[in-house]
């Protein structure tokens, strides 16, 4: 909820010309698919319906369709439409990178191993396959206090701060650095965030600063 929030609240910020609808449509239809997902898990996440799970997967792609639309424009703005003011261009650019985080950070944990509901309350040989291959998936046969954290010994799962660093590392290495993704649909997610940042740091982070300059 505080990721979806914090989302909406960045999007809220981008300049009019950069939404291809009045400000407050895709946030209400956003606040709108958040509604019932909170009144299914009020407090934990517990219980998966069909409808949650359709529900979530949903906004999830709401919100990335509206933030990659807004890269769109703002690539846009910048090469066809003569922008001068750089320091708006640079905040935009922020928001825009800062939305990219999140939202694939939830896109990642809503589809791995079947959803966060999945992995905490169905036993691991129940799960379906795994997107992401993560560190501890792998230091059963470390050092005693590495290994103590092990998935394999300790049952540990990814939550959504997992997914959220596996999400800031693709956008700034533009490459995937200690988590690997497994599944086409996660190397295609990953391809895409990638892009998208590499566009965001180089093309309009560059133009900004040189008209600081």
């Amino acid at each position: 909820m505080i990721a979806t929030l914090a989302a909406i609240t960045l999007y809220l910020a981008l300049p009019q010309r950069l939404l291809i609808a009045p400000r407050y449509v895709l946030p209400a239809l956003e606040l709108i698919l958040l509604v019932p997902l909170i009144a299914i898990n009020p407090r934990r996440l517990t219980r998966q319906t069909r409808a949650f799970r359709v529900l979530s997967l949903l906004l999830v792609a709401v919100i990335a369709m509206g933030n990659l639309v807004a890269l769109g424009i703002l690539i846009h703005e910048l090469v066809y439409a003569g922008v001068n003011d750089g320091g708006s261009l640079l905040m935009a650019a922020l928001q825009v990178w800062l939305t990219n985080v999140i939202v694939f950070g939830l896109a990642y944990w809503e589809l791995d191993r079947g959803g966060p509901v999945s992995r905490t309350q169905e036993p691991r040989g129940a799960l379906p396959m795994a997107d992401f291959r993560f560190s501890q998936d792998e230091n059963d046969d470390a050092v005693e206090e590495v290994a103590d954290g092990a998935s394999g010994t300790s049952d540990w799962v990814p939550t959504l701060v997992d997914y959220l660093y596996v999400s800031v590392t693709n956008s700034t290495a533009f490459s995937p650095t200690d988590t690997m993704p497994l599944s086409t649909r996660a190397k295609i997610m990953m391809s895409i965030q990638s892009v998208s940042a590499l566009l965001t740091s180089l093309l309009v982070i560059a133009r900004a600063v040189s008209i600081l300059h």
